[in-house]
């Protein structure tokens, strides 16, 4: 209980931290920090940064391995149209999109919603879209140790939509695989099964 109360005390002592730095953001940008509608802004940033960057605070892989189970199944299994959001480690805008995700089991499998848990884990954090791809491939890859695992990723960026080049209607599209993915074959059967509707 003590261990609770201890941990509780110092994510709110985090949380105010966050905040004084946000009033003095908001200060600098030339805002009345005592104006009603901000003064409980600086607190209401610094949860919202706290639930966004909370995949710091957890192990893709332990998540995996909560959930392994040996199967003899070698085909592949596909988890498709992952809704995610993430934070441009550049500008801290938002970018979002959808993470597809496949692998070719060899002994192991893993819960399908933990598939969807760790694409989270790794977009809860400061990123690029290219890193991240490389993350969730290397952690499936490490952790399950499958025939192949491939994953691709679609995103819209807000630091290219609302600043600099604003371009609105640009999709950036990353890939990374391992194994058996290496073969254009394989690749090409996982591109053509999630372009397929349901």
């Amino acid at each position: 209980m003590k261990e609770k109360e201890t941990e509780a005390t110092a994510i709110n002592q985090r949380t105010e931290a966050i905040a004084k730095h946000y009033t003095e953001i908001i200060r600098l940008l030339g805002e009345d920090v005592a104006r009603e509608g901000l003064l409980k802004t600086p607190i209401r940033v610094a949860k919202a940064m706290e639930f966004l960057t909370k995949g710091y605070d957890l192990d893709p892989q332990e998540i995996l391995k909560s959930a392994m189970f040996k199967e003899d199944y070698r085909q592949m299994v596909i988890v498709k149209e992952i809704d995610f959001y993430s934070l441009c480690e550049h500008h801290m805008l938002p970018f979002f999109g959808k993470a597809h995700v496949a692998y070719i089991p060899n002994g192991y499998i893993t819960g399908l919603s933990k598939i969807a848990r760790i694409v989270d884990v790794f977009a809860r954090r400061l990123q690029v879209q290219e890193r991240m791809t490389t993350d969730i491939k290397n952690c499936i890859q490490e952790t399950l140790n499958p025939l192949g695992v491939m994953v691709v990723i679609e995103a819209q960026h807000m630091c290219m939509q609302m600043r600099g080049v604003e371009k609105q209607n640009s999709v950036t599209t990353t890939s990374d695989f391992t194994g058996v993915f290496e073969s254009q074959k394989t690749r090409e059967e996982f591109i053509a099964l999630i372009k397929r509707g349901y």
